[in-house]
């Protein structure tokens, strides 16, 4: 990642979208010291939002790995050294530093989002002409107006006098704003980074499992069931205001402890919790939940810090957070992110899994885990908690499909791509091959049908940002209803085509049918392949066949679910793309819960709205033109027949508008 993105230094705007604890930080050492001492930059500024974070730019030695320059920041500018300089009165207060650091010779200085917020307001953005400015954790930027960030940022691209180094490890916003307006982030030159790259070029770190867990009654009665006092873990509780929540947050995390053994004592060093496991181990547990002693919060964060620490793996055990430990904290050791009650924020959950995906000696996988309420029979707000696990499950959805590969579809015998590995038999036309770039993360799948692509940018959509559209599906409620629990009713169609179909036509009104459905059908290729892939490895498992791990895990599955003569895209259309969810659902639930939230959602369920009777139509127009005749709606056919029941549902529409016009105009 960091050779890619230095291949590009020359850029005035870089976006680096690569997962958390990829090296970002180490990247823009590079890049910034090559714009200081070959590109005329007068001085770097690096902004963080939060000052913990200002760590991860403290002084490298980079000349020891063959590089040209060091990465220095003196003492004084590194502002988020000083103490509160996440607090808005103190970021305030450094705005005078910043203004001294511009008038000085040197080179780097590092700050908060609030401290340059400031600055830039009392400056101007005059004063940052002909320097870098390198916004980490950018997706706090947004592009709504009432974002200051983003304001200043979209004046500093207009004046086109600083070069701007963005990175993040959760770009997109499907919980929020655009991070960028279309017209500022056509201007960044963007280096990309899978998950998948990174776990394939690890050492030691090859698998990551996401999953849920539901309970019932008060967490810390359940937690110890998903709790491995084995795993280095850090266990985020929820918030004070959140359902899950006991409204006694050192009460929870005193419960929590319980759990794990008898406590012993405080480590007066450290501050760590020292716990007598039943095995005998004595367990080092951090509480960064307890704020009411300064200073003995200090000393945890500091012990957690420590730079002599980072390679012992016996530091510490257990980590319990409430709104720390997310973004930016180190902890290569850790092997199990565990949120308790389910995150809204989709960029929020990539952040806390990122916690666990680091590499260290002998970590071989690694695991987040969402532990969820269940929806009980006596709960007043069966409705909110429905919709709470829904949210989970979209959330682990999403993950799983930013974990995977990359994909390049292609219609069928359109021909090998250099690079790609075909498997033994290599490349035949006539078949369905699947290949795989171990390089660059990315497989190739002849789909047979599939629509290409015509436009520029719907090629774009199609390389890049698949992974936006099926964001937007997965977080689309009525989808997952539909799709997990009215299976009996509903079509997969109606999830693939009309459902789909409407979230790319929202998202890219601007561009033509035949780009908008080339996108619709690469979307769902790639979400249903992936689903369909997982199934086939527990398949497999369940036979007792070896469970392949790496990067070639989805590889194999890839090639179980790709009947080699017959992939097209009508077969994967008609995949509902939720079965894979509902597989691992009805194994975490009874039948009786199953069918209690399949009443909830029954109970809210409509006939055929306009929208979609109106999609139906088009789907029905397309039906005649390729067969000569319109959908029988007796026909034998589900899908025939549920095209023929929207044409009718239309009619009875526009009948419906046509007597209210008439009865208006007799009026």
């Amino acid at each position: 990642m960091q050779e890619r993105a230095y291949a590009k230094r020359g850029e005035q705007y870089l976006l680096i979208k690569s997962p958390p604890a990829s090296g970002k930080s180490r990247a823009l050492m590079f890049i910034a010291l090559d714009k200081l001492n070959n590109q005329g930059l007068k001085q770097a500024l690096v902004v963080v939002p939060e000052r913990s974070i200002g760590s991860s730019f403290s002084d490298e030695q980079l000349t020891k790995f063959g590089f040209y320059w060091d990465w220095t920041v003196a003492p004084q500018w590194n502002l988020c050294n000083a103490p509160g300089a996440d607090e808005p009165r103190v970021a305030k207060s450094k705005v005078d530093a910043v203004r001294k650091f511009l008038q000085s010779s040197d080179k780097v200085l590092v700050c908060t989002h609030a401290t340059f917020r400031f600055a830039v307001e009392e400056l101007g953005i005059e004063a940052f002409d002909d320097r870098l400015i390198a916004i980490d954790e950018f997706h706090h930027v947004s592009s709504n107006p009432d974002s200051i960030l983003g304001s200043q940022l979209t004046e500093i691209i207009n004046r086109d006098k600083t070069h701007v180094v963005a990175m993040t490890g959760s770009y997109f916003r499907g919980d929020g704003e655009a991070v960028l307006s279309p017209v500022d982030e056509a201007k960044f030159e963007t280096v990309t980074y899978t998950y998948y790259e990174q776990l394939n070029g690890y050492s030691w770190l090859k698998s990551l499992d996401i999953g849920y867990f539901f309970y019932t009654g008060p967490y810390v009665n359940a937690i110890h069931k998903v709790l491995d006092p084995t795993l280095k873990t850090i266990v985020h509780i929820p918030n004070v205001n959140a359902r899950e929540a006991l409204k006694d947050k050192q009460g929870e995390v005193t419960k929590i402890m319980e759990c794990l053994g008898e406590w012993k004592h405080v480590d007066p060093v450290t501050g760590f919790h020292l716990i007598a496991s039943p095995d005998g181990r004595t367990l080092k547990v951090a509480d960064l939940v307890d704020d009411s002693d300064p200073a003995q919060r200090t000393k945890i964060l500091s012990a957690l810090k420590d730079p002599a620490q980072k390679n012992n793996r016996d530091q510490v055990d257990i980590i319990i957070a409430l709104g720390m430990a997310k973004e930016g904290f180190d902890w290569i050791w850790c092997e199990h992110a565990l949120t308790v009650g389910y995150r809204s924020s989709l960029t929020e959950i990539v952040q806390i899994i990122g916690r666990a995906t680091r590499d260290a000696e002998g970590k071989t996988s690694a695991r987040f885990t969402n532990l969820i309420a269940e929806p009980a029979a006596d709960q007043a707000l069966v409705t909110e908690a429905v919709n709470d696990m829904l949210k989970a499950i979209s959330a682990s959805l999403l993950m799983e499909q930013v974990l995977a590969p990359r994909y390049e579809f292609t219609p069928k015998d359109a021909g090998p791509r250099e690079g790609f590995d075909y498997g033994p038999e290599g490349y035949e036309k006539g078949k369905t091959n699947v290949g795989v770039n171990e390089a660059t993360g990315q497989y190739h799948v002849e789909i047979n049908g599939l629509t290409t692509p015509q436009s520029k940018e719907a090629s774009r959509i199609c390389k890049e940002d698949l992974n936006e559209v099926v964001t937007t599906f997965l977080q689309d409620k009525t989808s997952l209803e539909q799709g997990l629990f009215d299976k009996e009713h509903v079509l997969p169609q109606e999830l693939t085509q009309l459902r789909m179909g409407k979230i790319v036509r929202e998202r890219y009104p601007d561009l033509s049918d035949h780009d908008q459905e080339a996108i619709r059908q690469h979307a769902v290729a790639a979400m249903n392949v992936t689903q369909q892939a997982k199934l086939e490895l527990s398949k497999a498992a369940s036979n007792g066949e070896d469970e392949p791990q790496g990067s070639t895990a989805l590889l194999d599955g890839v090639r179980k679910f790709v009947n080699v003569r017959d992939l097209d895209i009508e077969l994967i259309d008609q995949i509902n793309p939720f079965d894979a969810a509902y597989s691992v659902l009805a194994k975490s639930m009874d039948e009786k819960l199953l069918k209690q939230v399949q009443a909830t959602i029954e109970a809210k369920k409509v006939s055929i709205s306009e929208d979609d009777a109106r999609d139906l139509a088009k789907r029905a127009l397309q039906f005649k033109m390729e067969r000569g005749r319109l959908p029988d709606i007796n026909s034998a056919d589900a899908w025939e027949k549920r095209m023929a029941e929207g044409v009718a549902a239309l009619a009875r529409y526009r009948a419906q508008a046509k007597a209210a016009e008439d009865k208006n105009n007799n009026v």
